[in-house]
């Protein structure tokens, strides 16, 4: 009697822990997908550590089960009706309590599956966001070089065109002050032609000059 009622009171205490254990497995599991990176590596170890706590308790469970049913095999073992239906609840614990760690083993699988899909579109969203990033910033370090240098073709046209009205300015100036110096002096303009028609005359002389001279030393060198 005494071993019985031990052994109820350890797979009553079995049971006590493995509920616990049950329900922050559950409750472990079902944070996983709202989870951010760190936290859901996080989350992925507890879970790990918690199915092997889980395991090892339910084999203890199980091995209780069967020693209460060797035990209630015995002739001595107490019998009826309370006896039997204890026993059978502690079955019935056990199975539910396999059901559960089954059904909560394969809600952490699909929402350590969905974790990693959702952190793989994050990181290819990631991705693609700094690549369109780095190139919307190059196009516009080009765009900005453009301007840069428009402003400077810009800037350089004005220069010189300011520069041309300058020198046009000059000119102007020069050909003022000649045209007021010719009017002031009219005997220039002669003597300007004068010079002009001497060189004329110099350059025909010298030309015809050179030109017998050259005549001259053909025919003696064809003598």
């Amino acid at each position: 009697m005494a071993t019985y009622d031990s052994l109820r009171r350890s797979l009553r205490t079995l049971e006590s822990t493995l509920d616990a254990k049950l329900t922050t497995y559950s409750k472990l599991a079902s944070s996983i997908p709202s989870s951010s990176s760190g936290a859901y590596e996080e989350a992925g170890t507890g879970t790990t550590e918690l199915e092997e706590d889980i395991s090892s308790l339910l084999d203890r469970l199980r091995d209780q089960n069967d020693h209460l049913s060797r035990i209630l095999s015995t002739p001595s073992a107490p019998s009826g009706p309370s006896v039997s239906h204890a026993v059978q609840r502690h079955r019935d614990v056990l199975q539910d309590f396999v059901r559960d760690f089954r059904r909560t083993q394969a809600n952490v699988k699909s929402a350590v599956d969905q974790a990693n899909l959702l952190g793989s579109v994050r990181g290819e969203i990631e991705y693609v966001r700094s690549t369109t990033t780095d190139a919307l910033l190059t196009e516009r370090g080009h765009i900005d070089s453009s301007h840069r240098m428009a402003d400077e073709l810009l800037q350089h046209a004005h220069d010189t065109r300011a520069e041309f009205r300058t020198q046009s300015q000059s000119l102007s100036s020069v050909q003022s002050r000649i045209s007021t110096a010719l009017n002031s002096f009219p005997g220039i303009n002669n003597l300007l032609s004068l010079i002009q028609s001497r060189r004329r005359r110099d350059a025909v002389i010298l030309g015809c000059l050179i030109g017998g001279l050259l005549v001259l030393l053909w025919r003696w060198m064809t003598r």
